[in-house]
């Protein structure tokens, strides 16, 4: 990526008050707000970080988006991932590169592209989605922030059920969908030893059954179910405080490993 900002680039602009713009810098074209506007051809060619000025002489600090940044400000499709989850589940799903992933459902597109930049250019993800208005969706927000859909993206359309037989022995299985137990009952067996299953749930009655069905297979090994919460500060001078706001519960990340060979529930619980 060039040192400077070009045509066609997104770009982060920050305001004064830490308000947060994303654009899609154009020739020609401006960005419009509420304290005046700001040429794009002013943005084009400067470096990131770079302080700018809009016509009412308000402060702008031109930034490339982090990833995170990104997720908080696309278009929405389906319900997202938000960054909070999303950090913990590519660490506790253990995602890293050269490895084989298999994601669904593909939704807004959050948890893909998080895990195409965990696993590299070695790696590959492929996502299955059976919603044609979500899996067109995703592929848009992902090519905006990459610049296209990648090579080693595989976007299925279909139930991941079916996947497993045309995708052996995959080395990770992150799951997003409201009945993520039918789909381990499908995966057993055929994941490969030791793989790392990682799924996301919003009820406490979903994360049971999820729970006991890993059990039950006698294919899924501890797992683990977790939620996380982010809190920011409010640091000014003597000020120092938690923002009387904060994102709470948003889901529950459950983890497990997939054993080598089936285990009984008699031979687990001794």
């Amino acid at each position: 990526m060039s040192d400077t900002f070009a045509a066609g680039d997104l770009c982060l602009l920050l305001d004064a008050k830490g308000r947060r713009y994303l654009v899609d810098l154009a020739d020609g074209a401006s960005f419009q707000y509420h304290a005046g506007s700001l040429s794009y051809g002013e943005i084009i060619g400067a470096a990131p970080g770079s302080l700018l000025r809009s016509t009412s002489g308000s402060r702008l600090i031109a930034l490339r988006p982090r990833l995170s940044d990104y997720v908080l400000k696309m278009p929405r499709g389906a319900q997202l991932i938000y960054p909070k989850d999303l950090g913990p589940m590519i660490h506790w799903g253990d995602i890293a590169p050269g490895q084989t992933v298999i994601e669904a459902g593909t939704g807004s597109g959050a948890l893909t592209l998080a895990l195409l930049r965990a696993v590299g250019a070695d790696g590959s993800v492929i996502t299955f989605e059976r919603r044609d208005d979500h899996r067109a969706h995703a592929a848009k927000i992902i090519a905006r922030f990459l610049g296209a859909v990648p090579p080693n993206l595989t976007m299925v359309d279909g139930d991941v059920c079916d996947g497993f037989d045309t995708y052996p022995g995959v080395d990770r299985l992150m799951l997003d969908l409201p009945e993520p137990w039918a789909v381990l009952e499908a995966a057993a067996g055929k994941l490969a030893a030791g793989a790392v299953v990682c799924t996301y749930v919003p009820t406490v009655p979903q994360i049971q059954r999820l729970t006991d069905t890993m059990r039950r297979t006698g294919w899924f090994l501890a797992p683990e179910t977790f939620e996380g919460l982010h809190r920011e500060w409010k640091v000014e001078g003597r000020s120092v405080r938690p923002e009387t706001q904060m994102v709470g519960h948003t889901g529950f990340i459950t983890v497990a490993r997939h054993a080598a060979a089936q285990i009984s529930v008699e031979t687990e619980t001794q």
